[in-house]
């Protein structure tokens, strides 16, 4: 460098913004200065070349922060540019990262982290060029939603890995948004023009899943009367997303064992061997790690999903996300032409201190059912589920602990009623473990399955 302090440029329309990192810079022995304005910034850059960049995403100006981080990846290829935002979102992470920014943070953010994130960046010696696809917005929308930072680092993580073949293991509670994952991986890669086939390996019995993982060919069993092809044949260099794959038996992990090490399937009945060439990733809500350790899950099968993890954590670890989220349920279940309801204050502070064992999809559930009740124009707390109500700040311990009595015979409920009310309460209190539920209940997983359509209940 021809200047002895490392140049820090902040970028933001906000001037508030631009002073407060000046000084904070300023006191870690930067030389720093900012511009208010993109055009100002890569003027200046022709004569003064920055170290680092900080950007706002978000400016009211020509050049917004993914406009300029185009520019300077165009014309200063090796000057870092960390971008900073207020509406944290995984199609702006997805678009930031590919584009070749840095780092991605979401506003409000800690000091410590904007400072430590600046000098991971003088440090790095990336010359990425990474490439971002020519795709509008609409394209880019996943249906995931949250700021929250451990938000943030999945949406880095999808940005990263969906370029690339190797397998993704995505964990996480029942209703966390695994597959919504999945599908950002996909959709935001090379194969997005490629199918994504999706299969839930708990739903089935074991001989229909291998059936339907790797097809059949006429005669093999029982109602096969014709040839079929499986889904990773189908997926032909798309995607394959294994749900639930906890659930497989011991003699299926070692076919799908032999499907990631040989990239090749061999049809129930049949003898001829198929190539595939689908990219492979499998979701779990149990820990895989200790079903290994107890001997019900093959380890070498463990490590190859495993290549790249994505953990996503309950939604009661992020509350931070749910008014975002109830935001954007509201408008996904509004009636097209109405005018979206108005949650009242009350009613989100329930919402906000709720346990949420059901996660997201709990969420989506109360406010789909919010909507539908809704006369007012505004959701109230009346308008919530009386479980949500009344146990706003119980925690999940203390919610399992309730007299099951009263829970399962309140309003002298029909015998469907009690079936349906004791299959949510086992649920509830395995956390959505299907096997452990149906081995509680003394009934088969397929059992829990049929059970549960015939209830409206999903998973």
């Amino acid at each position: 460098m021809s200047h002895e302090l490392p140049r820090i440029m902040i970028v933001d329309d906000d001037e508030v913004t631009c002073e407060l990192l000046c000084e904070v810079f300023a006191r870690q022995g930067f030389d720093v200065h900012f511009e208010q304005n993109g055009d100002a910034a890569l003027s200046v850059m022709t004569t003064q070349r920055p170290d680092v960049i900080v950007s706002d995403i978000r400016m009211k100006t020509r050049l917004d922060g993914l406009t300029l981080l185009d520019h300077v990846r165009r014309q200063y290829p090796r000057t870092p540019v960390v971008l900073m935002t207020a509406f944290g979102s995984i199609d702006t992470a997805i678009r930031a990262v590919k584009q070749g920014a840095f780092d991605y943070i979401s506003k409000p953010f800690k000091m410590e982290t904007v400072i430590s994130t600046v000098r991971r960046a003088l440090v790095s010696q990336s010359t990425s060029s990474a490439k971002v696809r020519d795709t509008d917005d609409g394209e880019l929308a996943s249906g995931l939603i949250g700021r929250n930072p451990e938000m943030l680092e999945i949406y880095k993580l999808i940005a990263s890995v969906s370029d690339s073949r190797s397998a993704v293991l995505v964990t996480g509670e029942s209703g966390t948004g695994k597959e919504l994952i999945a599908r950002a991986i996909h959709s935001n890669g090379p194969r997005h023009d490629q199918p994504f086939v999706a299969v839930n390996c708990g739903a089935l019995a074991e001989s229909l899943l291998e059936s339907e993982l790797f097809g059949h060919v006429k005669g093999s069993f029982t109602g096969a009367i014709a040839n079929r092809r499986g889904i990773f044949e189908l997926a032909e260099e798309g995607t394959v997303f294994l749900d639930e794959i906890s659930e497989t038996s011991a003699a299926l992990q070692v076919k799908l064992l032999r499907v990631l090490q040989e990239r090749e399937v061999t049809p129930v009945g049949g003898t001829s061997i198929i190539k595939v060439h689908a990219r492979v990733i499998a979701a779990s809500n149990r820990d895989l790690e200790q079903l290994c350790d107890q001997g019900l899950f093959r380890r070498d099968l463990f490590y190859r999903l495993n290549v790249i993890n994505i953990h996503v954590p309950p939604l009661r670890e992020r509350r931070d996300d749910i008014a975002m989220l109830v935001a954007h349920l509201i408008r996904k279940h509004t009636p097209e032409g109405q005018p979206s309801p108005v949650v009242e204050r009350s009613a989100l502070d329930i919402l906000n201190s709720y346990a949420w064992p059901g996660n997201v999809r709990e969420l989506e559930n109360v406010i789909e059912r919010a909507i539908t009740l809704n006369r007012n124009g505004g959701i109230t707390t009346e308008d919530l589920p009386a479980r949500v109500r009344s146990n706003q700040t119980e925690p999940i311990e203390e919610k399992q602990k309730r007299d099951d009595l009263a829970f399962l015979f309140a309003g002298m409920p029909s015998l469907d009623e009690v079936e349906r009310r004791y299959l949510l309460y086992v649920l509830d209190a395995t956390g959505g473990n299907r096997s452990r539920a149906a081995e509680i209940i003394g009934i088969s997983r397929r059992t829990i399955y049929r059970m549960a359509a015939r209830f409206g209940i999903e998973f």
